[in-house]
């Protein structure tokens, strides 16, 4: 029996959120009463993916936001699909998902900045996915009246299964040269998606 592995499968099995490799070194080391090497950790990982890869488990570990946790595997999704379906779970209206999309390739960007790029009105968007916590209030900015910016959260990359912002697909709306997440030099186009009244979600 590997004690450690199981210590850690035990950890990222009880984290509602991916747990990252300091925090189960800092967890190991207050219970052990002694300094856990990372590569142990790392090593013990490594073992964990490998032993649910195997076809007798469901579910297999998954790196998102630079920690681990487990889901279930893609051979599953259609009998979960219809499950979710019958619980009716609510999902983002496209336009969350379009205000979503702008803070996540604009941030930090502040809702007058959404609301110029969306054409509308996108308060109850914005409040909706603050009471999700797909985004946050990172600051804010240095111009007149100070407006409160906004940006992705931890959460976000969970959601969508990224472990960077890096990993985001390339808009059709960015040209390629300057489609880097949080800057926005000048020679950027703008996203012009049709204007239509915001849905709730």
């Amino acid at each position: 029996m590997d004690f450690l592995q199981n210590h850690i499968e035990a950890l990222i099995f009880c984290t509602p959120t991916p747990i990252k490799t300091a925090d189960i070194k800092a967890c190991l080391s207050e219970m052990f009463n002694a300094d856990v090497p990372e590569e142990d950790i790392q090593g013990a990982i490594q073992r964990l993916d490998e032993k649910f890869q195997g076809e007798e488990f469901s579910f297999q570990l998954f790196k998102s936001s630079g920690g681990y946790h487990f889901l279930t595997k893609p051979a599953y999704q259609a009998s979960i699909g219809i499950m979710l379906k019958q619980q009716s779970k609510k999902r983002l209206s496209t336009s969350a998902m379009e205000t979503l999309s702008i803070i996540a390739y604009k941030q930090p960007i502040s809702k007058t900045e959404i609301e110029n790029i969306r054409g509308v009105n996108c308060d109850y968007a914005v409040q909706k996915l603050l009471d999700k916590s797909l985004i946050e209030i990172t600051g804010k900015a240095d111009t007149i009246g100070r407006p409160m910016l906004y940006g992705t959260t931890p959460k976000f990359m969970e959601y969508f299964g990224i472990n960077d912002l890096a990993e985001l697909p390339i808009p059709k709306d960015f040209v390629a040269e300057v489609n880097t997440i949080g800057e926005n030099p000048e020679t950027e186009t703008t996203i012009t998606p049709d204007p239509e009244p915001d849905a709730q979600i």
